[in-house]
């Protein structure tokens, strides 16, 4: 392998499986730190990767991968964090569920519930509720073929109509303050209506979208009730917010 198709395999190997560390790199290309961190500049320098405390992640400024990407990313802490999700609903709740493939994989974990009545805009989650009996209704509108899902406008309005027990959302990251950031206007505005509407609002953020600012703020982890991760947040962010009573589950 030359330079120029390592250095694509690694820019890959981040974007599809996120934060990497330089000695993970290194051992698994096969080649020195010193040599992972001449790639990593090259990288960085093109604007395609963001070096951060001795780990690489994707360039925050970079529109989102695609779908198909994202669902093989960190598949076992999404399967686990929807779990958790799960948990905190009851049968013959109303919801709305956002867009994002945690949000999807929360579809799965569904199974089971009785009388459920959801709403969403994720064309994703959709396919997989169909197999549950419960009350589906989906936001009509501009489809975005990528990801597959509704946004702006037409999903702002879907979520203005209705009234909901539990609002469940993902972001596309959150800075080492505990803000968070998507990657454009139209995902927020439509988060935005639908938290609006939700009596209880349920954050779902795996691993891979710590220490990631983007370019358009989302909020932050205390406009919810309940934040689950696939990882611990660090104390600083959860014991103020827990004090206000935030509930954290991991």
């Amino acid at each position: 392998m030359d330079v120029n198709q390592r250095r694509r395999a690694v820019l890959a190997c981040v974007r599809d499986e996120g934060r990497q560390t330089l000695e993970a790199l290194a051992r698994r290309f096969g080649v020195s730190v010193q040599t992972v961190r001449s790639d990593i500049r090259s990288l960085a320098e093109q604007g395609l990767l963001l070096r951060r405390h001795g780990e690489v992640m994707a360039f925050p400024d970079q529109e989102n991968v695609g779908y198909d990407q994202r669902q093989i990313v960190n598949q076992a802490g999404k399967r686990h964090i929807a779990r958790q999700a799960a948990w905190l609903i009851t049968d013959h709740q109303s919801l709305f569920l956002g867009t994002g493939t945690t949000v999807e994989q929360l579809a799965d974990a569904l199974h089971g519930k009785q009388g459920l009545k959801i709403m969403t805009n994720n064309l994703h989650a959709l396919i997989k509720l169909c197999a549950l009996e419960c009350e589906l209704i989906v936001a009509g509108g501009r489809v975005r073929r990528r990801d597959q899902d509704v946004i702006g406008g037409d999903a702002w309005r879907f979520f203005q109509r209705y009234r909901v027990d539990v609002g469940i959302v993902s972001v596309g990251g959150m800075d080492s303050q505990g803000l968070l950031y998507d990657y454009n206007d139209d995902e927020v505005m439509a988060r935005e209506a639908l938290l609006a509407h939700a009596a209880y609002r349920i954050l779902v953020l795996d691993k891979t979208k710590f220490d990631l600012p983007l370019r358009c703020a989302a909020g932050s982890l205390a406009d919810y009730h309940a934040v689950i991760t696939d990882s611990p947040l660090p104390d600083r962010l959860r014991s103020p917010l827990a004090a206000q009573g935030v509930r954290f589950l991991c």
